[in-house]
């Protein structure tokens, strides 16, 4: 019990140094510490508890996530419908006068003011608003800057980048009041999704249990099992079985999504009120080309694709449906044969979630001769793996460790990623692409900062014995729009991530902006336009020339 209570004060000062005042977990005092069994799993057996000591490393932004994550808050408890923002009667308008034509690499400036669903103005900010300027004859698009002056009205800026007609377009993704119902659940709820841990026996009996990253979460009424990874020191809980001891679990998978609003959050919430365009408020306006080369678009920057680049705002747009970065001169690889002749040599590990997996797919779909070795790819969380013998090309994509909702999976193919990157030499032959967030938006931010500073270590080590190693960070996508995971949830799990890599010569492949900035359908998994663009990016990062 005196090394349980040390174990305690470790992860209070833990927790302490990170700053996250609201994470209000107090851990059991009937956890059981199973010592190493023989079973692939046990590797995240541990009787130890020695302390991780991972956020040392970390950035003083991240280690204050009260500053990193501010969000103006919402007055009142949000339990007046009529009186939250309205997509219908909120309105925008030029900040200043109209003209015939606006010249090409200038700014169009746009006023929003929020109402709430009665017309009247609203004093405050908070709202979730995403802008962008639409070319739909030239298939272009940038996403604007929305600065949310806290009084009820928001200043957009939008960049002019390509000559012709262009479009604001304004949605309002959450009103403040629903910033608010998700603000609360995220800093409040332990977790609002559970998993599912399958034991086995030796005898070939069977236990099923809920898992989940506190030990609150199981739902356990007695013993609970601690698993921790080795490398980072993270922890993941599951009760324990009727009969099985910890050291038998085998599996993992999904389990069910938890009820954590009322029916006046749901209804702040609702699809009525939730993404919604606002009522066109700016005529289309007319750009005019550069007049001295009649240039039709601004041109990428010379500098090459490499790490360390400080990214502008935005990082890029669309025109003809190419994704055009405004932080390096990206490259085309528009055949198969330039991709082979970029990847050539190359072995690239990918991991992280479904949305970087399609990347794997991508690439194994549009390369004939990148084939498919089996590892057990049945399974939702892979791993995944394709070779190309003559160019000697490896791609692998495996899947973060838990927090996972996935289709039931080995629990020895859930190695966490800075496990996996503790494993690699690294070079100048070696890629690291890392994606993730999407499964962190189901728990307090502490979580995702906690995995951020294991993974931030291991980066640093790898980078420090083989700075020639590219590590590639992919940011989380738009597409959620729930209490699960909304597009707020996402845009902080985004915050962490460049805060967490700030200082490291790593790149960044902004997947926020390239799918949020054309007319099409949100989707956490998008269309192979998008996901070609970002490919496209990640092989400018590989083959800069």
């Amino acid at each position: 019990m005196e090394q349980f209570k040390s174990y305690k004060i470790l992860i209070a000062g833990l927790l302490f140094l990170v700053c996250v005042f609201y994470f209000k977990m107090s851990w059991t005092d009937n956890i059981i510490y199973r010592a190493p069994g023989p079973r692939p799993v046990s590797k995240y057996v541990s009787n130890s508890v020695e302390s991780p000591s991972l956020l040392d490393c970390l950035p003083q932004e991240l280690s204050n996530l009260t500053h990193l994550l501010y969000w103006p808050l919402t007055p009142g408890d949000g339990g007046n419908f009529l009186a939250s923002t309205s997509p219908k009667t909120s309105t925008y308008h030029l900040r200043g006068p109209a003209q015939d034509t606006y010249a090409l690499g200038g700014y169009l400036e746009v006023v929003l003011v929020a109402r709430d669903h009665q017309g009247r103005p609203k004093t405050h900010g908070g709202d979730l608003f995403q802008a962008r300027l639409l070319g739909p004859e030239l298939r272009a698009g940038v996403p604007g800057d929305v600065q949310d002056l806290e009084n009820g009205t928001y200043l957009l800026s939008f960049p002019l980048l390509w000559a012709g007609r262009a479009q604001v377009q304004v949605r309002l993704i959450h009103s403040s009041e629903a910033v608010g119902v998700l603000r609360r659940i995220w800093e409040e709820k332990r977790a609002t999704v559970n998993f599912k841990g399958y034991f086995q026996g030796s005898s070939g009996v069977k236990e099923t249990v809920i898992c989940n990253v506190d030990p609150h979460s199981t739902g356990a009424k007695g013993h609970t099992c601690q698993y921790r990874d080795v490398v980072s020191g993270e922890l993941w809980f599951c009760a324990q079985p009727p009969t099985l001891p910890c050291n038998s679990l085998v599996a993992h998978s999904g389990g069910n999504y938890l009820k954590v609003t009322t029916p006046r959050d749901d209804a702040l919430l609702a699809g009525k009120v939730t993404d919604k365009l606002l009522p066109q408020g700016v005529a289309p306006i007319l750009i005019r080309p550069a007049t001295t080369e009649n240039i039709s678009r601004v041109l990428s920057p010379q500098t090459k694709c490499r790490p360390g680049l400080l990214a502008p705002k935005p990082s890029g747009f669309y025109h003809q449906d190419v994704w055009h970065s405004l932080s390096c001169s990206g490259q085309s690889f528009p055949t198969v044969d330039s991709i082979l002749g970029c990847l050539a040599g190359h072995i690239v590990h990918m991991m992280g979630d479904s949305t970087l997996r399609q990347w794997w797919e991508y690439l194994r779909d549009t390369v004939p001769s990148l084939k498919p070795v089996d590892l057990h790819s049945i399974y939702q969380a892979g791993p995944l793996m394709a070779v190309e013998t003559t160019r000697g090309i490896v791609l692998h994509w495996r899947a973060h460790s838990w927090p996972l909702r996935s289709q039931r999976t080995p629990v020895a193919s859930l190695h966490s990623v800075a496990k996996e990157l503790e494993g690699l030499a690294g070079g100048p032959h070696t890629v690291v692409v890392l994606g993730l967030g999407a499964h962190f938006t189901t728990f307090p931010p502490s979580i995702f900062a906690r995995r951020l500073a294991g993974i931030r270590a291991a980066v640093m080590a790898l980078l420090e014995r083989e700075p020639r190693t590219l590590v590639v960070i992919k940011l989380a996508n738009t597409g959620y729009k729930s209490v699960y995971g909304s597009d707020w949830f996402t845009l902080q799990v985004n915050r962490l991530l460049r805060a967490a890599f700030a200082g490291l010569r790593v790149s960044f492949v902004d997947a926020w902006e390239m799918t949020s900035s054309l007319a099409l359908p949100d989707n956490i998994h998008p269309g192979k336009l998008i996901v070609s663009n970002e490919v496209n990016l990640l092989l400018s990062f590989i083959c800069p020339t």
